[in-house]
């Protein structure tokens, strides 16, 4: 078959239902859709101008993610957390972690580690502050910005796949002080070891990262009598 692609338009790299479902995914890992609660179709296709079509076609996404689960004749709930789920996903997710950083510790430029400098002082200036908000995007943006750096298309989708869980999992417990400062001080740990390009060194505080992430929000669900 001989096909002419000339002058034919690109495609769209991701299409409405797919912008929806990031929409929302937003909403319930900030906790704007608290878990157990009914999505709210109705408000959510005024709110962003669509009808319930490709909304659906977004709950569809997410219940795949596990954020949502689709119940028929009773419409999307968002789901709750429960510490057995986490114990299956954050030690994959360590994994994945651990990896990242090996690899990005073998490949990372100097501009690249420049840049994750950069995002780390300004993250514990956050900290300092006492900006939770502020100081959780830039956590994030590290950990995105080593995963980049380790220069591996499986990895990252891999990666991706479960990291939204992670994220609504931290946005759900609160966070002593105590932890705070020992997530920032590991972050130190993290810079310092990147810097040094050690990768197996890296690889362990990650790990070790994740599970006190974790063992925060098991002590948080179970204090609150929402362990599932």
């Amino acid at each position: 078959m001989n096909v002419q692609t000339k002058g034919v338009p690109a495609l769209r790299r991701t299409s409405l239902h797919q912008e929806l479902a990031d929409k929302v995914r937003e909403l319930i890992v900030s906790g704007e859709l608290p878990q157990g609660t009914k999505v709210p179709e109705r408000e959510l296709c005024e709110m962003f101008g669509v009808s319930r079509t490709p909304l659906r076609e977004a709950l569809k996404v997410l219940a795949l993610d596990r954020l949502v689960v689709l119940e028929p004749n009773r419409g999307a709930w968002v789901s709750r957390i429960t510490v057995a789920d986490l114990e299956e996903v954050f030690p994959v997710m360590g994994a994945l972690e651990a990896l990242s950083g090996e690899l990005a510790c073998a490949k990372i430029t100097d501009a690249e580690l420049a840049a994750i400098r950069v995002l780390h002082e300004e993250m514990v200036g956050h900290f300092e502050a006492r900006r939770l908000a502020e100081y959780f995007d830039l956590n994030q943006r590290i950990h995105e910005a080593i995963l980049a750096a380790a220069r591996n298309e499986t990895l990252t989708v891999q990666y991706r796949s479960l990291a939204t869980q992670v994220r609504r999992a931290r946005f759900v417990a609160n966070m002593t002080d105590a932890r705070w400062q020992q997530a920032t001080d590991e972050h130190a740990e993290i810079m310092a070891t990147l810097e040094a390009r050690d990768g197996p060194g890296l690889a362990a505080i990650l790990r070790r990262h994740l599970q006190n992430k974790l063992e925060t929000v098991r002590e948080w669900l179970i204090a609150n009598g929402q362990a599932g």
